[in-house]
């Protein structure tokens, strides 16, 4: 089963000086932290503060090829957790036929951005995360950061893209 996210914010991880996309669940209070590349982040934060770049950057690409080709995105989906890395899919729907991308989930996020379609994760990525946890839905930005701030490394583990 799928359960459907949204992109929460961006925030740098204090420990590894990384940045972390925070999805949070639409319907419910689960938080998912994924650690990303600082490109990747860079990506991201570009589509969310609707900043236009003077040239495409990969992402914008992606969405022009997918809209040549008449092809959609119908959602994309953190779709797996194997030794500390998460997997997503990006599914397309061309003229009817569903087909599957292997993607890193942080290219994904920034795709599904760009083409305003839907971000699930599979709720055994959720349960074998050890850094999913429910929050109140009363939870602003700076609870969310000094909770985040106080896990330990053992709670972060290196999740690797």
């Amino acid at each position: 089963m799928e359960v459907e996210m949204k992109i929460r914010g961006l925030m740098m991880d204090p420990v590894t000086n990384m940045p972390i996309v925070i999805l949070k669940d639409v319907s419910g209070n689960t938080v998912l932290p994924i650690w990303v590349g600082i490109y990747e982040a860079n990506a991201i934060a570009l589509e969310i503060e609707k900043v236009s770049t003077p040239r495409p950057m990969t992402h914008d690409l992606i969405k022009s090829l997918l809209l040549g080709l008449s092809t959609g995105v119908r959602k994309v989906v953190v779709s797996d957790l194997k030794e500390d890395t998460f997997y997503a899919l990006i599914w397309l729907d061309r003229d009817g036929e569903m087909i599957s991308v292997d993607s890193r989930p942080s290219d994904a996020l920034a795709l599904a951005l760009r083409l305003d379609c839907p971000i699930f994760v599979d709720d055994e990525v959720l349960k074998s995360s050890k850094v999913a946890a429910t929050v109140s839905d009363k939870v602003n930005n700076e609870e969310l950061k000094r909770w985040l701030e106080g896990l330990n490394d053992e709670d972060l583990g290196r999740y690797k893209m």
